[in-house]
């Protein structure tokens, strides 16, 4: 579920708690979370319902003045999609964060990382990747994603998921633009490059 940072920043501040949407299927289920780039959202139910079930109050509650400018906003849907109203609130910081500057590992914790890193490796078809990826954003930090995915025969969509991959195990951080590795990522490389030699 995209969700633009201004009204993620009004669900954290709690101005809004319902957020609607017009999907063939939901993409996220009660008791789920979403991350996004300004921290966790809780999702709290997730309902299917007609234009004449919403109310005034959904409609203040989704950021709106009324529940005429809600269904106008709405109107662009077709006859083979849902109206979606989920309820959701602020979870708290992305929890990657704090990972990042998790630097100093004991030699358990760095093998454990590792492992999964290979794990990666071994489920991709585009083979040892992930020392690959850590090296080249290291090598050339705040360069546009688009051209870091050139340098290896990638356009975007197909370089970016695997980024992501590595940001989730709190290795890199997101630039404007491109990425760095973050503290725990460079102790990752480095140790990496020591098992390599």
């Amino acid at each position: 579920m995209l969700l633009k940072s201004k009204l993620i920043e009004e669900i954290i501040a709690g101005r809004v708690s319902t957020v609607f949407r017009v999907w063939k299927r939901a993409t996220v289920k009660p008791g789920g979370t979403q991350m996004t780039k300004l921290g966790v959202l809780g999702i709290d139910a997730v309902d299917i319902i007609t234009e004449e079930e919403i109310t005034e109050i959904d409609a203040r509650e989704a950021g709106y003045a009324s529940k005429q400018e809600l269904i106008d906003h709405l109107l662009e849907r077709t006859d083979d999609t849902d109206i979606y109203r989920i309820k959701l609130h602020y979870a708290g910081e992305d929890p990657r964060k704090e990972l990042r500057q998790q630097a100093d590992l004991s030699e358990r914790e760095l093998a454990e990382i590792i492992e999964k890193l290979r794990k990666l490796d071994a489920g991709s078809q585009r083979g040892d990747w992930t020392q690959l990826y850590l090296q080249m954003i290291h090598d050339r930090p705040n360069t546009h994603a688009a051209k870091l995915a050139a340098s290896i025969g990638l356009d975007i969509p197909h370089f970016k998921p695997w980024v992501r991959k590595l940001k989730a195990l709190g290795l890199t951080e997101s630039l404007r633009p491109g990425y760095r590795l973050s503290p725990r990522g460079e102790r990752v490389l480095g140790e990496l490059q020591k098992s390599s030699q």
